[in-house]
């Protein structure tokens, strides 16, 4: 596998959030530095080592909402 995709998202309650597209890997962190840590730990434990991707992909989604005046 070439890639791996993950959408990363502000948490409501701080930090971030990150799951993984097409597959069952979810995790988080207080700071990008822990989510990238995280992730990469997760898919290590995910994947045997012969599957293993080459590149994570982040995706930052972010919304916001504001009212009309």
């Amino acid at each position: 596998m070439s890639e791996i995709i993950f959408l990363v998202e502000d948490a409501l309650e701080g930090g971030y959030s990150a799951r993984a597209l097409n597959y069952s890997i979810f995790t988080d962190g207080d700071t990008m530095q822990e989510v990238k840590d995280n992730i990469q730990d997760a898919v290590k434990c995910h994947f045997d080592t012969e599957e293993l991707p080459k590149m994570v992909r982040l995706h930052f989604v972010r919304d916001e909402v504001y009212e009309l005046v």
